[in-house]
């Protein structure tokens, strides 16, 4: 089963968040990215890759529905996107086998862009009785 590359791209997003999270405890910067930038025009001190936060918290919820009814798939993403262990050391600690932990992946991804849908159907629903009930 292949990964969904989407997907994949909103949980390397997560993952910035979450490294971020544990410096200051949102997930925000902790420094204007103004501030980020030399004075002397020599540049940037350090290269940031940014990281959309509203996309990285409705991440963070569907990564989080996991828990229940998924704990396994829920640890390989923290193993790999969250502890940054990679396929094969995820599989040794988790006591599986690389071709388990490349299918969880794959389970995951379409967990989450399942959980991501239905987020966004339900969102699209809210707003159109919204618009519908102010033209009424």
């Amino acid at each position: 089963m292949a990964r969904v590359e989407w997907v994949k791209q909103r949980l390397d997003n997560w993952a910035r968040w979450k490294s971020r999270e544990k410096g200051n405890g949102l997930g925000f910067y902790s420094q204007a990215a103004f501030l980020r930038m030399a004075v002397d025009g020599g540049g940037y001190r350090d290269t940031s890759i940014p990281v959309d936060d509203v996309e990285a918290g409705k991440t963070d919820k569907a990564v989080q529905s996991l828990l229940g009814p998924h704990p396994h798939l829920h640890r390989t993403l923290e193993l790999i996107y969250l502890e940054d262990t990679g396929v094969p050391e995820c599989a040794r600690r988790l006591c599986r086998a690389i071709s388990t932990v490349h299918a969880n992946l794959a389970a995951a991804d379409l967990h989450i862009a399942t959980y991501l849908r239905q987020l966004a159907d339900d969102a699209e629903l809210a707003a159109e009785r919204a618009k519908k009930s102010f033209t009424t």
